[in-house]
């Protein structure tokens, strides 16, 4: 039988990254955050682009000390893995922050802790079950995926799992910290006394 075939081309897929592809994966995630900022930027506010940035580095920071802690090679697939989860984190991000928008026009009195909380509510059962089953459909690629693509799956789980966490519990919140609506909590501070007249300060 070895006499009716011959090996014309041999490959290791996955092999380690050299110095050259980390660099241009460093750019690609550079302009990735770049283009994330400005796409944010533009269709909010500059406070909803910066936590959606804020948000995602700590998504990639994450998945790369993941790395780091278990020890697995960090090859092509890896890198591929990062750059997805970028816009996996950020289309979570923007899912929250667009009903946040809304709930911002429809609300103009609400303080704003009160508003993201409702907002974070209205949006939870649709990014639940969205990573849930990103979750199960990377569970069964980790369990019979083979070693081939192991290191992207696990990282893609890794950051489904931070990706769904940071939109939740650090892009909202800190549109509190730079103060989306600052006049929100004191807007029944600053309605007219009933009568016309003003307070005077």
């Amino acid at each position: 039988l070895q006499d009716h075939y011959d090996f014309r081309r041999v490959e290791v897929v996955g092999p380690t990254v050299s110095g050259e592809l980390a660099k241009q994966g460093t750019i690609a995630m550079l302009i990735a955050l770049l283009g994330i900022l400005i796409y944010v930027w533009f269709r909010f506010e500059w406070q909803f682009a910066v936590g959606a940035i804020i948000a995602t580095v700590h998504d990639v920071v994450m998945t790369i000390g993941f790395f780091v802690i278990t020890g697995l090679e960090f090859n092509q697939s890896s890198l591929a893995a990062i750059l997805t989860i970028i816009g996996y984190s950020l289309n979570d991000t923007i899912v929250v922050y667009d009903r946040v928008r809304e709930d911002l026009r429809k609300y103009k009195r609400m303080p704003l802790p009160q508003l993201l909380n409702n907002a974070i509510n209205e949006t939870l059962s649709r990014t639940t079950l969205t990573s849930v089953t990103t979750m199960l459909a990377l569970l069964a690629l980790v369990l019979f995926g083979g070693e081939v693509i192991r290191s992207f799956t696990l990282a893609m789980l890794f950051g489904v799992v931070f990706g769904t966490y940071s939109s939740i519990f650090i892009a909202a919140p800190l549109l509190i910290l730079f103060k989306l609506r600052p006049q929100a909590a004191t807007a029944d501070e600053e309605k007219p006394v009933s009568g016309g007249k003003a307070l005077a300060t």
